[in-house]
Formats: structure tokens, sequence, C-alpha cells
């Protein structure tokens, strides 16, 4: 019962706290201003077969074999199209590192891989906060992908930036959005503290009731 009820109150908490940054995040986002960004971005997602330990290390042990092998290619990506291509190019490449991560570490899990346009809600990366919207995404799925995510953004190239780097990794992300996005875009996504804050902790609850 204590656990029922624990949900219960999480789910209330989430969704009298999305509430809240919805309408924050509306008097300052346009839907333009939503779709302009999202036509700039290619997002990177992995999905975990499950939510257990054992599948979320898996996950991650993926990406990083992933990320190390399509680094130095997106690396000097000039366009989102240029990116598009690479990824295209390499997919069926990417497939067989992440099988071999699989295999290596005594799992039989599929694997199916792409771009594809996703809805996702809002997300924070390191000092920036992504609006809700429709988004180009390279996306991996384990096995049943049912297990919760890991994500970044491959063009421009932040999977490669540490976001736990404090004011260094802040400065390096900004400048590699600005690249493709324009002042107003910039303003948009650079939330200030106090939004980010309830961004994240919209996060943690999420995360909470997913485990449960």
């Amino acid at each position: 019962m204590k656990k029922f009820l624990s949900g219960i109150l999480l789910i209330v908490s989430m969704v009298i706290l999305s509430s809240i940054i919805g309408q924050v995040y509306k008097r300052n986002t346009s839907e333009n201003q939503v779709e302009d960004i999202s036509n700039k971005l290619i997002r990177f997602h992995v999905l975990a077969n499950s939510d257990s330990k054992e599948d979320q290390e898996l996950k991650l042990r993926v990406k990083d074999e992933i990320i190390s092998f399509i680094q130095p290619k997106l690396k000097e990506s000039k366009s989102i199209e240029e990116s598009r291509e690479i990824l295209r190019e390499n997919n069926e490449r990417l497939i067989e590192i992440a099988m071999e991560v699989i295999k290596k570490n005594g799992y039989d899990y599929n694997v199916s891989a792409g771009l594809s346009k996703e809805n996702f809600p809002v997300k924070v990366y390191g000092d920036i906060a992504l609006p809700q919207g429709e988004y180009e995404a390279y996306r991996i799925l384990i096995g049943n992908a049912e297990g919760q995510n890991w994500w970044c953004v491959m063009f421009p190239p932040l999977c490669f930036v540490d976001v736990t780097k404090g004011e260094v990794a802040s400065d390096e992300t900004k400048k590699e959005l600005s690249k493709v996005l324009n002042n107003e875009e910039m303003d948009t996504v650079s939330k200030d503290k106090k939004i980010k804050v309830k961004f994240k902790l919209l996060e943690v609850i999420e995360d909470l009731i997913n485990k449960k």
C-alpha cells in the first residue's frame, strides 16, 4: 500500500510540476521557435531493453562504443545534412558495433537503428533546456527497447561534451549550439537557473515513476 500511495504522489507531483513548467515555457517559447530549433538538431538516443540494472549498464556500454566510433566522423561535420548522411552511411556498422557489445556481455538482444522523427518532452542537457517538440533523432533500440534511454545531441556534436564539467562544458555546449541556432533561439534554450532546476526535478520524478 505504501508503494502504491508513493507512486500516486509522485505522479500527482509530476503532473503539477509539468503544468507549471509548461506554462512558464510557453510564455517564452512560440511554436515556430520550437520548430525552428528542432529542425536544426539531430538527437541521439540509446534505448535499453528494460530498466533492470544489467540492461541499463549494457545500454551505457553500447553508447560508449557507438560514440567512440562515430565521433571522428561527425566532429568535423559542417551541416545537419552532412551529419545525416554520415549516420545513414554508417548505420549498418553502428548496428554491428551494438550487437558486438551485446554479445560480448553475454546477451542475445536484437538491435535496430536509424533516423526518425519523434516527439520528445522538455529535456535538460547540461546548461541547456531543449523545448518539447518533434525532433529528428538517431535511435538505437536494444531488445524490447522498454527501458529508459540515454540521450544527447548528435548535431551539433554535443555528445562529445562532458556536461558534468561545470562552466567549461557549459561554454563549449553554447559555443557549439550557437553555430546552428540564432540569438533568439539560443535565448530560448538558455533558460534561467530556476527554470532549469524545475526541469531537472521533473526528470528525477519521471525516473522515480519509471522505476516503480
